[in-house]
């Protein structure tokens, strides 16, 4: 399957965050919805001396919940295009594996904010 454009990216991207938001636990919706998620194509590089590799899926930026308010507010941050070729991974459903891949790394993501680290994350298959 040949790349969509930018706008298919975005639209199957936002619909799968929506989604997900619609089915996540009364518990979290209120702290997933206090932290906003940005689209972009690729990690673009800072001059601020941590270097976000250039296959990165997504980021979380910011403070996570629990450490309170910082310089910066929260933020997740998906990379539409790396998440795409990742999915090309999976021949058989490009769209349905982009699909995936947006949930996964939206839930990583959001875990970071929660206060989850990689290890945690790891074992909840994320």
């Amino acid at each position: 399957m040949a790349q969509p454009q930018w706008n298919r990216l975005l639209q199957i991207a936002r619909e799968e965050v929506a989604r997900l938001l619609r089915g996540i636990p009364k518990e979290l919706l209120e702290s997933a919805n206090s932290v906003p998620v940005r689209f972009e194509s690729y990690p673009v590089p800072d001059n601020s001396g941590d270097p976000i590799d250039s296959n990165t899926l997504g980021i979380f930026e910011g403070n996570p919940l629990a450490d309170g308010e910082g310089p910066f507010p929260p933020e997740i941050v998906l990379f539409l295009e790396n998440i795409w070729k990742a999915a090309l991974d999976d021949p058989r459903d490009t769209e349905a594996a982009f699909r995936r891949e947006i949930r996964v790394t939206y839930l990583h993501e959001l875990g970071h904010y929660l206060g989850l680290d990689e290890d945690d994350l790891l074992e909840r298959g994320l």
